[in-house]
């Protein structure tokens, strides 16, 4: 998937500067793509070259002006096509966490299970910021309601993904901790390798 569907994808919200795509890129859209703020600013200058965005000037006092970003006809005529299309393969997990999980057992295993906690923090984090921003999404209402009077779905449903991947991640860090001790308490005690399952 190219940058600027994710660029477009934010812009169905509203208009927004690129200081606050990237600040929605942080906090809706990062659940399932990720850019740099150079990156975005790059592609948005391409996109607008390209008349799928527009911009205009908004003046400020004691600030720089700021460029407000909105999609164009042709823009959301993009959206559409895109849409449109077949999604292609599934995303491949490419983890350097899951090679060092990988060598676990000719390398440093403290130094695995500690970066498996980290990965477990980084993840709780996540999780909570985009528990946070389902609260503000429901506004008070329950789950049900929101999906029948939201005027859009679509953010509401990846920030649910973004949820369940976050969560899988604390699950099978918590797993592989614990299988890890096992081993580690196994080689302690003496038992051979094929025991320690």
């Amino acid at each position: 998937m190219a940058l600027r569907n994710a660029v477009m994808a934010a812009l169905l919200e509203g208009e927004a500067s690129g200081y606050d795509l990237a600040k929605a890129f942080d906090a809706s859209v990062a659940n399932f793509w990720m850019a740099a703020p150079q990156q975005l600013y790059r592609e948005l200058e391409r996109m607008e070259s390209e008349g799928l965005i527009s911009a205009r000037v908004v003046e400020q006092e004691r600030r720089p002006n700021k460029r407000l970003f909105s999609l164009t006809e042709a823009g959301t005529e993009a959206v559409r096509a895109y849409v449109a299309e077949p999604p292609g393969k599934p995303t491949a997990i490419r983890d350097e966490l899951l090679v060092k999980v990988q060598c676990a057992d000719v390398g440093d295993t403290e130094a695995v299970r500690a970066a498996i906690a980290e990965r477990m923090e980084w993840a709780a984090a996540k999780l909570a910021r985009y528990e946070r921003l389902r609260e503000r999404l429901l506004e008070g209402r329950t789950e049900d309601e929101h999906c029948a009077q939201a005027e859009r779905i679509g953010p509401y449903l990846t920030l649910l993904r973004g949820m369940a991947f976050e969560k899988e991640n604390i699950q099978w860090g918590e797993t592989a901790l614990r299988i890890l001790e096992r081993r580690a308490t196994a080689t302690r005690d003496g038992e051979p390798a094929a025991s320690r399952t």
